[in-house]
């Protein structure tokens, strides 16, 4: 649920020439750079406009200096062809960290998509002795990485579920990668592990100019890997858990409920309330951090919460928020995790950082409270933690996520014990 500018890549029938979309791209970046939102704005394609206006283009880039410092140099523009668009990354290298900017183009080279990505590098390869393997498989059509210990098994299984956002199989978050650290980590300690590419991620054109909502965004996906994992050689499909972190943990119930093939729940930083609830509190928390809390910060959040409005009361059927429709907010804003989790059977394992500003102590009560006489539920609080499992100290913000760290070697340890403990209680394959 972090900010972040992530827009749908539009689906286009043909490319242009090489040099004319690298030209575009960075005819963007210099008015960007040169605070021309309202220019940058009329490459824009009518759907990108509108998604986007120039305000809203304006917020983001002006947020960039708090997170990463001042612009300092741009990178060789490099292209890729699909039969869909034309994409240009540009290297963006900053004071205190690298993005890439990755602009998606139409034919006539108007600019169909942006999205301003941290620069990772490629994961570290395993080490000889790292006691398992990983390999590509496919999960509904998304690449993915099943790792998988060594030995003949069967071994227990653990599906990772991502937050918000157009994650990669990783979840890479500023300089982290979290779930790269807990599938790695859990894989070296017998527990098989499957990751892949979120669908917004691996498929944008999917959802281009169309409604959609948390089943073809998320819960299909899931349901999918875990019946992936009941047949795959090496699992134990009784042994079958749900990893979500943040909006994933507040879907894990439902992805268990459509599956019936779970045999355990793994909730890590999820809300327990609907998140547009938590959308103007994270605001004002990341706005508020220097110490002034301006009119013009009121002012975005005033906005924020008009936009919120109109969504729930259904006054604007083409609304968006975040550069998703309105469909997809009235979706989510209709689960009820505790609800859900309640009508479940199921072992539970609960995993919160108290430095997480993204999900809060509200929501911790609530899950304490409804938890407390769930005699299947282990609950882990992390004082040190933050909304990615990573260690720190003081209060936490978007600039932490920019700092390269590892989820904390404990909660992972936590999770494998957890799992290990558990009898095989999911259904068969």
């Amino acid at each position: 649920m972090a900010r972040h500018l992530a827009l749908l890549l539009l689906s286009m029938a043909s490319v242009a020439s090489a040099a004319e979309p690298q030209q575009a791209a960075m005819r963007l970046l210099d008015r960007l750079e040169a605070g021309q939102f309202d220019e940058a704005t009329r490459d824009f394609t009518p759907e990108m406009a509108k998604a986007i206006p120039a305000d809203k283009l304006a917020a983001v880039w002006n947020a960039l200096p708090a997170q990463v410092g001042a612009l300092k140099q741009r990178g060789q523009p490099r292209q890729a062809d699909t039969e869909a668009h034309t994409l240009v990354v540009v290297p963006l290298h900053f004071e205190r960290g690298d993005l890439n900017a990755l602009v998606s183009l139409d034919q006539r080279d108007r600019i169909a998509g942006l999205l301003l990505q941290p620069a990772v590098p490629p994961a570290p390869p395993l080490a000889a002795d790292a006691g398992f393997s990983e390999r590509e498989v496919q999960v509904a059509g998304l690449p993915g990485l099943l790792a998988l210990p060594d030995g003949a098994g069967p071994f227990p299984a653990v599906v990772l579920v991502h937050g918000s956002g157009p994650q990669d199989r990783d979840e890479t978050i500023g300089a982290n990668r979290p779930f790269l650290d807990v599938a790695r980590g859990l894989a070296a300690q017998g527990i098989a592990t499957l990751r892949y590419d979120k669908r917004t991620r691996a498929r944008p054109q999917d959802f281009s100019g169309r409604d959609f909502g948390l089943d073809e965004e998320t819960i299909g996906d899931a349901v999918a890997a875990v019946a992936l994992l009941a047949v795959t050689p090496g699992i134990d499909p009784r042994r079958i858990h749900v990893m979500g972190h943040s909006q994933g943990g507040m879907l894990a119930p439902r992805i268990a409920a459509r599956s019936g093939k779970v045999a355990g729940l793994v909730l890590w930083a999820a809300p327990a309330r609907p998140l547009l609830d938590l959308l103007p509190e994270q605001n004002r928390y990341l706005l508020s951090l220097d110490g002034d809390y301006s009119a013009e910060d009121r002012a975005h959040v005033a906005e924020i919460e008009r936009q919120i409005r109109v969504i729930r009361d259904g006054s604007d059927p083409s609304a968006r928020l975040i550069g998703a429709p309105a469909s997809y907010w009235r979706d989510a804003d209709r689960v009820n995790p505790v609800a859900d989790l309640a009508k479940l059977d199921l072992p539970v394992l609960w995993l919160q950082g108290e430095r997480d500003f993204q999900v809060t102590r509200p929501d911790w009560d609530l899950w304490k409270k409804a938890l407390a006489g769930n005699g299947k539920a282990a609950l882990r609080l992390y004082p040190a933690l933050n909304h990615l499992g990573i260690a720190g100290s003081g209060p936490s913000s978007l600039a932490e996520y920019h700092q390269p760290g590892h989820v904390d070697g404990r909660l992972i340890a936590d999770v494998a014990a957890w799992v290990r403990a558990r009898p095989g209680t999911g259904a068969s394959p």
